[in-house]
């Protein structure tokens, strides 16, 4: 039953995974594509950067050469681009099961077969694991492939890090999303408050950047462990963002999980 329940959900989301992916790739290809411009003014870019604050680049991760591929890949895909696609997937798969198949009364017939609550949660969890890998999948095949066409010194061992950290940051969006989705049992408010939550931490990223005594409010920042900078350039460890997505992730689905066994779905 878990399995055919799996392929049902498989099934609804493969029409907004393909659309994400696909315009996700697109969007990197034409990043891609403008990368041996980087290279070859180099130090044009470098004198229009000394213009602007130190903090500020530093928040948008474009402290550095534009032309390095962990700043290149940080400004233009992991701020930029990453955040975005995968709070779009979140807000879309995360909260369906969860949310928006208990508003409809969808859930009463699944639940009427011999699927259990935990079972239905779990297919929900691993859909999402599933598709949030095949976007980060999508994304970084299409980077890697664009920079070798462009010969951009694009490692495939260092960018298969970097995806794993994107993936868990994805993971961690989604756990937290579905754990509010199973407490509001609404898929509007799960979805508006995955979203304001980013902001928040976004706005804080930044803040902290241009006001040093505001450092904390980086250290509480997803944004913060999503800059790949360092380990795509110099190869660092991975080990805390890694750490810091994983727990999240692990904490939210593993409440979404407890709480939807328990939870009065007439709420």
């Amino acid at each position: 039953m878990n399995r055919l329940v799996l392929r049902l959900e498989l099934r609804r989301s493969l029409g907004s995974t393909v659309g994400l992916a696909v315009v996700g790739a697109l969007y990197v290809v034409i990043v891609g594509l403008m990368y041996p411009f980087f290279q070859r003014n180099t130090d044009l870019l470098a004198q229009y950067l000394d213009h602007f604050p130190k903090g500020l680049l530093s928040a948008f991760g474009m402290s550095g050469n534009l032309a390095s591929p962990g700043v290149f890949f940080t400004t233009y895909i992991g701020i930029a681009l990453w955040p975005i696609l995968a709070a779009i997937a979140v807000s879309i798969v995360s909260t369906r099961v969860l949310a928006a198949d208990v508003e409809s009364g969808w859930h009463e017939i699944v639940l009427g077969t011999p699927l259990t609550r935990s079972g239905l949660a779990a297919v929900s969890i691993l859909t999402q694991a599933l598709v949030l890998l095949a976007l980060t999948a999508a994304v970084i095949v299409a980077f890697v492939i664009t920079g070798r066409l462009v010969g951009a010194p694009f490692g495939i061992a260092t960018f298969a890090l970097a995806a794993l950290v994107c993936y868990a940051f994805a993971c961690a969006v989604a756990g937290v999303t579905s754990l509010i989705a199973v407490l509001t049992l609404r898929r509007g408010q799960a979805a508006g408050a995955m979203a304001a939550i980013l902001l928040l931490m976004y706005l804080g990223n930044v803040v902290a950047q241009l006001q040093p005594n505001l450092g904390w409010l980086a250290d509480i920042s997803a944004f913060k462990y999503l800059t790949l900078t360092s380990v795509i350039d110099q190869g660092a460890s991975a080990v805390r963002p890694l750490l810091v997505f994983g727990g999240a992730a692990a904490l939210g689905w593993g409440g979404a999980l407890l709480v939807f066994r328990r939870r009065d779905l007439l709420a």
